[in-house]
């Protein structure tokens, strides 16, 4: 997951969005890296959200769609046990997008079905893009908030 930018034009379309994820994926990992606790568990908002739970949250959505792991309380999902590191949290982040991304590869077109609810491929992988892309502009601010570090 390294910040190489959106892809350029060229791509075929599954490769292009996916490439559009791994960017966003990159960009959310990139604003946890390196911050302190217990700062990176520090809520920059009144409803608690911060920047390890970020990650622990987008970490649960790829399980659930591309993986298939039932998710019982979401809300749950936004926030890191006592006993989870930043390091810990990274690596299943990362040990999680390497599976998906096999299951992506693994996908001879986007119109099957795929995830809950029998949503298309193509609609999966436009919402992981939406819902990481999403929570990385949360994790900007919320970096920006704790030490002033800006940009992707």
């Amino acid at each position: 997951m390294k910040d190489v930018g959106p892809p350029r034009t060229g791509a075929d379309e599954k490769a292009t969005l996916q490439g559009f994820l791994d960017y966003l994926r990159a960009a959310i990992a990139g604003k946890v890296a390196g911050v302190p606790e217990p700062q990176v568990r520090t809520p920059g908002v009144d409803s608690g959200t911060n920047l390890l739970g970020l990650v622990k949250h987008v970490t649960a959505v790829e399980r659930f769609y591309l993986l298939g792991e039932q998710v019982r309380d979401w809300k749950k999902t936004f926030h890191a046990g006592e006993d989870e590191t930043v390091d810990g949290v990274l690596a299943a982040y990362r040990e999680v997008v390497e599976r998906a991304n096999a299951v992506i590869a693994g996908w001879t077109d986007l119109e099957s079905s795929a995830g809950p609810r029998g949503a298309s491929r193509r609609w999966v992988l436009v919402h992981l893009i939406e819902e990481t892309g999403r929570h990385a502009g949360h994790a900007d601010i919320l970096r920006e908030q704790l030490d002033g570090a800006v940009g992707r």
